[in-house]
């Protein structure tokens, strides 16, 4: 559906949706003076990085130099802005399924939404604008511009789910494995990436929480009827994952305390163990260091059971010391 020779603009996808469901593609050159007709609307979906797309939002768009300085901004993060004419400004971010890409290195989608137009703006390139695609060409996607952005905000959504269930997962396989067997040590670096994963999806993904909380107070009048209904329900759907996320960041939090408590556990009773072995050979070292001074007068040095003796005051004081300590429970 997208035309080849659009890339050469900047424009990823210039498509007017039919009202039931389908598109068309629109070239470059009949932006212009293209009319739309009845129940249509136009989706412009641009290259951010591509020198023309912004030539043309400041020349040709119609937009205002405020709401286009905020489409070209390079760092943004989820908001929603009203604009005047009962217009709309909104900023979002989905997961990055690039290739070599990190899932919570999140793509962002800058929107303007107005009643039979839209206009959007990705960076790097989006699975959901491609399943919207899909869809139209199907048959099946959206017939009206706030269905439009409703389906985008329900795609970058649905891709959320399965990396939280996959972050899950992955703290379920580490606490089986533990359970299964103390001896076994968790994966530290993927725990760690496990919860630095987590954190960086909570960054954008609260505050995209609160523009469909946003959305589903404030409607506009160019959308339908049951909009609000939908925007209600990626709401509850964030909040979900959200709850998740924080449950996967504990859990791997408690994993790494019971682990750090079990080496320290086992420290313990290695040293224990080491201090009991010295306690019993310090009497010994003591009394062969004693024995072993080179002067005169040295009790048995000249009888030839000597050290046999040595050795049975050094047994004798070794198993005293034994009875002493299971008597003290310290064996």
């Amino acid at each position: 559906m997208p035309m080849e020779d659009n890339a050469h603009w900047g424009l990823v996808h210039a498509l007017v949706l039919d009202g039931r469901g389908g598109a068309r593609a629109v070239p470059h050159e009949r932006l212009a003076d293209l009319e739309l007709g009845e129940g249509e609307s136009l989706w412009l979906h641009w290259d951010r990085s591509h020198p023309q797309t912004q030539a043309w939002l400041r020349r040709d768009s119609g937009l205002s130099e405020f709401a286009c300085d905020l489409l070209l901004e390079e760092n943004t993060r989820p908001r929603l802005l009203t604009l005047p004419n009962q217009e709309l400004l909104l900023f979002l971010r989905g997961i990055n399924l690039n290739p070599g890409a990190e899932p919570e290195d999140m793509v962002s989608v800058r929107i303007f939404a107005a009643a039979r137009r839209v206009i959007s703006l990705r960076l790097r390139p989006l699975r959901a604008s491609e399943d919207l695609i899909r869809d139209l060409q199907a048959g099946k996607g959206p017939r009206t511009s706030s269905e439009l952005v409703l389906s985008m905000a329900d795609y970058l959504t649905a891709k959320v789910d399965a990396l939280v269930t996959e972050l899950a997962e992955q703290v379920d396989e580490q606490e089986e494995q533990i359970d299964a067997d103390e001896r076994l040590l968790p994966n530290h670096d993927l725990l760690l990436q496990m919860r630095r994963r987590a954190a960086g999806l909570r960054r954008f993904l609260a505050p995209q929480r609160e523009i469909f909380a946003q959305l589903t107070r404030n409607q506009q009048p160019w959308f339908v009827a049951d909009d609000t209904d939908y925007w209600n329900e990626l709401n509850n759907r964030l909040t979900r994952y959200l709850e998740e996320l924080e449950l996967s960041r504990e859990r791997v939090s408690l994993v790494l305390d019971a682990e750090n408590r079990r080496m320290d556990e086992r420290m313990n009773r290695i040293m224990y163990r080491f201090s009991i072995i010295t306690m019993v050979f310090l009497p010994m070292s003591f009394l062969t260091g004693l024995l072993g001074i080179n002067v005169g007068g040295m009790p048995g040095a000249e009888s030839p059971l000597g050290f046999v003796i040595a050795c049975l005051i050094m047994t004798a004081i070794g198993l005293a010391q034994w009875w002493l300590f299971r008597r003290w429970r310290w064996l």
